[in-house]
């Protein structure tokens, strides 16, 4: 496969349009995605390519938009839903709890909701508490949905184009702060594996699970660590639900020591499933030290920026976990 360097948006407006030109069936709808290319530039020039039937403007309404999704999906369609900040899912709970996720099971599996829905996530744009939420952990409890959450463009890709392989719905948070950073990417269609962690860096001394924009500082953290002479591994959860703990129990196994990190606020927080999986398993009889938990504050996400950035994990803060993690402190 070809590689080139391209940025998470334009891996995910290359998805949708590989996905488009395969698959007559697959369209997009959603608040300004059509002229005006989305309001994080992602579906960009798909709406000349593909025409306004397939790359669908809609009103601001997300309850009408994810309806809408839902009953396409059932005559056969595969649509692709933009919801312009994760934060107004809150809007369309309903269609995303209620209909979409239970369709297939009420009706004994004889209907399929092949409905993907996109939304960015999280903080660092200024955009406060309103727009600037992870809300991963009310969909990962959700059973009927798939969760994923893309740390990389290739990744952004991959899942994508797995998630429109799934014959029911599936949740792609995309952090907002992920949309303009570069990666190699594969030119060809390709599909990264829902339900399978990813092992990013390897380590002997601890182990750092994460996701989202959590992976790379926690990658930059690792390189802090080992400059100092901690190796820790890192491991990309990424898709939530259904949660891969296989690589994470064969890493603390090694390691002993384990450190959890995620934006959305510690009180039941993802990572809060994670570290009760590690305590039910066998991993737990090789922890040296308790599990610890970086995760944001239990605050709305405020908008003066230095306060932004207080209440979410930073590198500095990753790094100053670990090395408290290693001291048993």
């Amino acid at each position: 496969m070809s590689e080139r360097i391209i940025t998470y948006a334009e891996a995910i407006r290359e998805a949708i349009g590989q996905a488009m030109e395969a698959d007559e069936s697959v369209f997009m709808l959603g608040e300004d995605i059509g002229v005006y290319g989305g309001a994080f530039g992602v579906s960009g020039d798909l709406y000349h390519r593909f025409g306004e039937e397939r790359v669908r403007d809609t009103p601001i309404s997300e309850l009408g938009i994810v309806g809408a999704a839902v009953g396409a999906a059932l005559v056969g369609m595969k649509p692709i839903v933009e919801i312009q900040f994760s934060d107004f899912t809150a809007q369309a709970m309903d269609q995303i709890v209620n209909q979409a996720a239970k369709i297939h099971f009420m009706l004994g599996g004889e209907l399929s909701v092949p409905m993907v829905l996109r939304a960015p996530s999280g903080s660092g744009t200024g955009a406060a508490a309103q727009h600037s939420q992870s809300l991963e952990s009310w969909f990962a409890h959700v059973p009927g949905l798939k969760v994923v959450l893309p740390s990389s463009p290739a990744d952004a890709k991959g899942l994508l184009l797995a998630a429109l392989d799934d014959p029911n719905p599936v949740i792609v948070l995309e952090h907002k702060l992920l949309y303009k950073t570069s990666g190699h990417v594969p030119e060809e269609m390709y599909r990264t594996p829902i339900g399978v962690s990813n092992t990013v860096r390897e380590g002997s001394d601890l182990t750092i699970v994460a996701t989202g924009v959590m992976v790379s500082r926690s990658l930059e953290a690792a390189a802090q660590l080992a400059s100092q002479g901690i190796e820790a591994a890192v491991i990309d959860v990424r898709t939530l639900s259904p949660l891969d703990m296989d690589p994470i129990n064969a890493s603390v196994a090694k390691t002993g020591r384990l450190m959890l990190v995620q934006e959305a606020p510690k009180h039941v927080g993802f990572m809060a499933e994670v570290a009760a999986r590690v305590a039910e398993g066998p991993a737990i009889y090789s922890l040296t030290e308790p599990v610890t938990r970086l995760c944001g504050m239990d605050v709305p996400i405020p908008y003066a920026p230095q306060l932004e950035k207080a209440v979410v994990p930073q590198l500095d803060d990753i790094v100053e976990g670990a090395k408290s993690l290693m001291r048993g402190v």
